[in-house]
């Protein structure tokens, strides 16, 4: 249950099933904090780049394919990390989105 909950959208698995088990629980809204953060930071950046780099030419659509690619990379580090520290009963703590889990 605890590698479901950094798997997106199907944190809500544990999070709705296993009500009894803090752990799980703690690990369910940490994935899916996690998750809606990720997709917030990708609209915010199709929104800059519909508004914004599209009208610089081919260097911003490069540099936009570059960020992307970062940014995938980066989050899939993050979840795998995650899994990891969660397999081995520890919690994984980004400072603003585990408080905000937190406080679901």
């Amino acid at each position: 249950m605890v590698v479901l909950s950094y798997l997106g959208p199907l944190a809500l698995i544990p999070l709705l099933t296993k009500k009894d088990d803090a752990d799980i629980q703690w690990h369910a809204k940490n994935g899916l904090s996690i998750f809606v953060a990720e997709f917030a930071v990708i609209f915010v950046w199709v929104i800059l780049e519909i508004l914004v780099l599209r009208h610089l030419g081919c260097l911003s659509w490069l540099l936009g394919r570059a960020m992307n690619c970062v940014f995938a990379i980066g989050c899939l580090v993050i979840f795998v990390m995650a899994i990891m520290k969660a397999l081995r009963g520890e919690r994984f703590r980004l400072p603003v989105i585990s408080d905000f889990a937190e406080k679901m």
